[in-house]
């Protein structure tokens, strides 16, 4: 389910009415679970996360799922290169985004574009950022570096400072690191005995982090053997 929230103009309107109608977002809310677009469709809109969260993904051949990527609040998503998504895009939990045409994100004139260009560069930025962080994940050796190294990753994406509320379920935890649910609830299980994490309620979601020094080292593992062999 898809609702139009509002309209709202990003610049001092002035005195010409029809660019300051021109200059706005749409906002939309997604149920949980509703598709924002889907692959191969169209990229004539970019999104911003207002609230909530979205992953983008692949469906493979043989039918499994691969994640590429988890959007919160404030990311934006749906920037391409060429005139298709390459992903398609779901809303994890219910969710805010608001939407623009690429052309009045990208815009050749510098007046009529509705995000200051500084400001698209940076969130570009942190989409590659992000993007070479699942790259490097996917490069650890076990699945218990790939969660802890995933683990730090939300907590510090999320600014968290007592309890770690993930959006996305395990299974989509395990579609984003190639991992099955079973070793994704297996390793977590593993932190908990540690004593490096626990569960306080009865969601799996909400993590409390008791040694998140411990949990960087063990993401960082296979890094500092490559340095030492």
């Amino acid at each position: 389910m898809l609702d139009i929230v509002n309209a709202y103009a990003t610049g001092n309107p002035g005195s010409d009415d029809l660019t300051a109608r021109r200059l706005f977002w749409n906002e939309f809310r997604y149920c949980r679970g509703t598709e924002v677009f889907g692959e191969a469709e169209p990229a004539d809109h970019v999104y911003q996360v207002k609230s909530g969260a979205v992953r983008t993904f692949k469906l493979l051949p043989d039918g499994r799922r691969q994640i590429g990527a988890f959007h919160l609040a404030g990311d934006i998503f749906g920037v391409e290169s060429g005139e298709a998504y390459r992903f398609s895009a779901e809303a994890i939990v219910n969710t805010c985004v608001r939407i623009a045409r690429r052309e009045r994100v990208f815009c050749e004139f510098p007046k009529e574009n509705i995000l200051p260009g500084e400001d698209v560069l940076k969130l570009v930025a942190r989409n590659l950022q992000h993007a070479e962080n699942h790259v490097l994940l996917l490069g650890r050796q076990t699945a218990q570096e790939r969660i802890a190294f995933f683990l730090t990753e939300m907590d510090r994406r999320l600014k968290s400072p007592k309890l770690l509320m993930l959006p996305m379920s395990r299974l989509d935890i395990a579609d984003y690191l190639g991992l099955t649910h079973e070793t994704v609830s297996r390793t977590l299980s593993v932190l908990r005995r540690k004593g490096i994490l626990s569960f306080p309620g009865k969601s799996q979601r909400e993590i409390l982090l008791h040694h998140r020094s411990k949990l960087a080292q063990l993401a960082f593992l296979s890094e500092a053997g490559s340095q030492l062999s």
